[in-house]
């Protein structure tokens, strides 16, 4: 009897040990696997966010109304060679081209922004409302440089009109939506991320693109870009495509440019550019090896235009420029991008690292008509309409003055004549040379190809 006690005994304390570790061991790792599995999904929510988890819904059903239809019409007359030479028939047939794109209403007043490309040559230009309501629109004024265009409707009732958010604060992979309204339908909608900021296509004008892969096909082209609340961070400009049509990836002027713009236009009537009056070019690690610096990023200072905002300031040659206000600098998009947000006499503080030491120089920006810049012994100014009118050009630099030795003796010749192109690139503006001859030295030739004032054009080497 007392074995079997035992024996009972024996086999009650093993269950219960047995039924111990399973608690211990086998349900503890059954939760501890339990747990790990939640905070992997948890993980994978947070990290991996589908469109689908993002509601695009009401940021599209804001846009859509803010978004118009933009016709323009122009007349141009026919003639027919063969009747005037066989009949005399004189004069011609008026024949009416039209043109389609999109914009954006940013006022509630009927203030409509769109590309300048959209409206150039207008002599009509309707506007048609996601409702289907026309207006005749009037042009306030425009900036083909960064392709921008300012209208004006009178409408009958306050119109929808878009919020402008701060496109600094727009970040690489942030969802975007692109709204346009082609071809007289009504708006359409795409959706897509930000591919790039600051984004340099050298396209002679604005330098500073958003790159979104947002489907936006040429009917879109003075859109609206916006986020996820529906806020305008671009205008919708132009697409990279050999076709035309899209292929991957498009392009607005950032909503900070467009805003500066505007507000120029309607203050002054025309855009109030400030320089800061350098040159150079952006770092990377050949070039910071060539000069021995041990930046790799930012905005080397090849040289300092006389009686500009940089002069004045102390900005020296072997600068390397990394911020500008809170705005970090490391290429010529992002360096012109924000210049193109400021007005003459507005006030920057550049930093810059100066042999090893890091400085803060506050900068007062330069009126850009006042500054004469001037390379290889030419003084050289922007053309104003009045030179385009005269020449039958739309781009070009005058030379204003020689203080080459080499070609004093041909200073009457060449003062007043246009400077088309230098090193086979046309040189649309002052701005578009200094950026391509910012890498260079004087000691290097260059070949100038020149307009004289009697219409002549000849090819000279200095």
């Amino acid at each position: 009897m007392k074995n079997v006690t035992n024996l009972f005994l024996v086999s009650l304390f093993s269950g219960i040990t047995t039924i111990g570790a399973y608690k211990l061991f086998i349900e503890d790792a059954t939760a501890s696997k339990n747990i790990i599995t939640t905070a992997n999904a948890l993980s994978a929510k947070t990290v991996g966010l589908s469109p689908e988890t993002i509601d695009f819904t009401q940021a599209a059903e804001t846009a859509l109304h803010q978004v118009v239809h933009v016709k323009n019409v122009s007349y141009r007359t026919v003639s027919n060679p063969i009747m005037e030479f066989m009949y005399g028939y004189k004069g011609g047939q008026q024949q009416q081209q039209i043109g389609t794109g999109s914009g954006v209403i940013i006022s509630e007043d009927g203030y409509i922004v769109t590309n300048n490309h959209v409206i150039n040559e207008a002599q009509d230009i309707e506007i048609t409302l996601n409702n289907k309501k026309t207006y005749k629109a009037k042009l306030i004024g425009t900036d083909s440089k960064m392709d921008i265009a300012l209208l004006k409707v009178d409408a009958e009732e306050k119109l929808p009109y878009a919020v402008f958010a701060d496109s600094d604060q727009v970040k690489v992979g942030e969802w975007v939506l692109a709204v346009g309204n082609p071809y007289n339908l009504n708006s359409t909608v795409t959706a897509g991320i930000v591919s790039a900021k600051a984004r340099n296509l050298d396209t002679g004008g604005i330098q500073s693109f958003i790159q979104t892969d947002a489907v936006v096909n040429p009917g879109n082209s003075g859109g609206a870009l916006v986020n996820t609340q529906g806020e305008l961070i671009g205008i919708n400009t132009m697409i990279s495509s050999n076709t035309g049509s899209y292929v991957g990836y498009s392009f607005a002027v950032p909503s900070n440019i467009t805003r500066k713009i505007i507000e120029d236009i309607m203050e002054f009537g025309n855009v109030q550019r400030g320089i800061l009056g350098i040159e150079g070019y952006e770092l990377n690690g050949n070039a910071s090896k060539e000069l021995n610096l041990s930046e790799t990023q930012g905005f080397y200072v090849n040289k300092v235009t006389k009686n500009s905002g940089a002069e004045k300031a102390g900005i020296k040659t072997g600068d390397v420029i990394t911020k500008l206000d809170s705005q970090n600098i490391t290429s010529f998009a992002e360096l012109s991008g924000y210049v193109n947000t400021k007005r003459p006499n507005d006030e920057i503080k550049v930093a810059v690292n100066r042999e090893g030491k890091s400085l803060i120089i506050p900068v007062k920006l330069t009126k850009k008509e006042l500054i004469n810049y001037e390379f290889y012994g030419l003084e050289i100014e922007d053309l104003d309409a009045a030179d385009k009118k005269q020449f039958g050009i739309k781009g070009g630099v005058k030379i204003k003055n020689i203080t080459n030795e080499k070609l004093v003796p041909y200073s009457e010749e060449l003062k007043g004549s246009i400077i088309l192109s230098i090193d086979g690139i046309k040189a649309t503006d002052v701005e578009s040379i200094s950026r391509n001859l910012g890498s260079k030295s004087e000691k290097q030739g260059v070949r100038v190809e020149l307009m004289l004032k009697n219409g002549q054009v000849m090819r000279i080497i200095i």
